[in-house]
């Protein structure tokens, strides 16, 4: 699946990735790897709220089709994430979100074979176990602390006896470095949510070793007018890339939260009825992986078919990009044209399906 999704992008262009995590509520007796988990949509700052359900760590490629103007995630690797309690009572080892993903990166990094990849994700998973250790074809988007401590390059090795310096002199937090008086901001535009917007921000190459290592940073703070925080900071692990590319490549991540709301909404990502570990650890990746069949199909076939009829709405005459039910709905009435469920067709078409392998 992830070969098929690459395809859709230009020879040797950029694979853009986004990481993020989704809670599928669900109840029910002995059902493995149901838990307890923060819902992060219903909860705030002051009241936190817990729902029964199963967590999935998934990762999506990020493409831009031609017939639609907002980029679309489409999922290709999935974790169930287990709760600490959970993995104490079945006697099995506990994994963190963050080992989750990191493994998810390291399927991703065997099947790159040197190509150059950016990930966005979001501020949970900007930690050591996530970015320390990958490789420098795979590029990191994420958000950082106000206070983070940053560090400046190590200064060159002198002969002398010892291990180098791996950090250098303390710099100030990007908290402190907005409220300087001698801070120089700059103004420019990115596209962010399909918009062009005008940002101002201040940038600085630093390192942020409790979380990156010693890989030279771009870091990008950008103030804040409305609420509580004061600065958002947001950095990538290639220095030389621009402030507005890390802004952008940030903004894309949002179209993952898309992506799980049709999962939910459309295909029933939360709604199944599995107990077993095989049946649960099955169903939900078998339900991501059938949006990005859909999407591929409707690229190829869909697009402007027959059967690509949108909705008529006297509300929405703007209308100019389908949705994912659009294309949804449009594969429903191919496979209803093609009398796959009419029992007068026959299943003389139908092939033996391949004797499995031997031991």
């Amino acid at each position: 699946m992830f070969e098929r999704v690459v395809r859709l992008l230009p020879p040797g262009a950029t694979i853009v990735l986004s990481l993020d995590d989704t809670l599928a509520p669900g109840k029910g007796p002995k059902v493995f790897g149901l838990g307890s988990h923060l819902d992060a949509v219903r909860s705030t700052k002051r009241h936190r709220i817990f729902t029964f359900g199963h967590v999935w760590v998934v990762l999506t490629v990020v493409v831009h089709l031609p017939f639609s103007r907002r980029p679309w995630a489409l999922p290709v690797l999935f974790r169930l994430y287990r709760g600490h309690k959970d993995c104490v009572r079945s006697a099995q080892g506990y994994r963190k979100k963050t080992e989750l993903a990191r493994e998810l990166l390291d399927v991703v990094v065997g099947w790159l074979e040197g190509r150059r990849c950016e990930v966005a994700a979001d501020g949970a998973y900007c930690n050591d176990t996530v970015t320390r250790g990958l490789p420098e074809n795979l590029v990191v988007f994420g958000r950082m602390r106000p206070d983070a401590v940053l560090t400046a390059a190590p200064p060159p090795r002198r002969r002398k006896a010892g291990r180098p310096r791996l950090r250098g002199e303390r710099l100030p937090t990007p908290r402190e470095v907005a409220r300087r008086d001698d801070t120089v901001w700059e103004e420019s535009e990115a596209r962010l949510y399909r918009r062009a917007r005008s940002m101002r921000y201040t940038e600085m190459v630093a390192q942020w070793y409790r979380a990156c290592g010693t890989r030279m940073l771009k870091i990008v703070i950008v103030p804040v007018a409305t609420g509580n925080a004061e600065v958002q900071v947001f950095f990538c692990t290639d220095p030389k890339l621009s402030a507005e590319h890390v802004l952008e490549r940030y903004a894309s991540r949002w179209a993952i939260e898309v992506t799980f709301r049709d999962l939910k909404q459309l295909l029933g990502f939360a709604q199944s009825q599995a107990r077993a570990r095989r049946a649960v650890e099955r169903t939900a990746p078998f339900v991501g992986l059938l949006f990005t069949l859909v999407v591929l199909w409707y690229i190829e076939a869909g697009h402007r078919s027959r059967f690509d009829v949108w909705p008529l709405r006297p509300w929405y005459r703007s209308k100019t990009d389908p949705s994912f039910e659009d294309m949804l709905w449009a594969m429903r009435r191919a496979v209803l044209a093609s009398g796959i469920l009419d029992p007068d067709h026959g299943f003389s078409n139908l092939q033996n399906p391949p004797p499995p392998p031997p031991d």
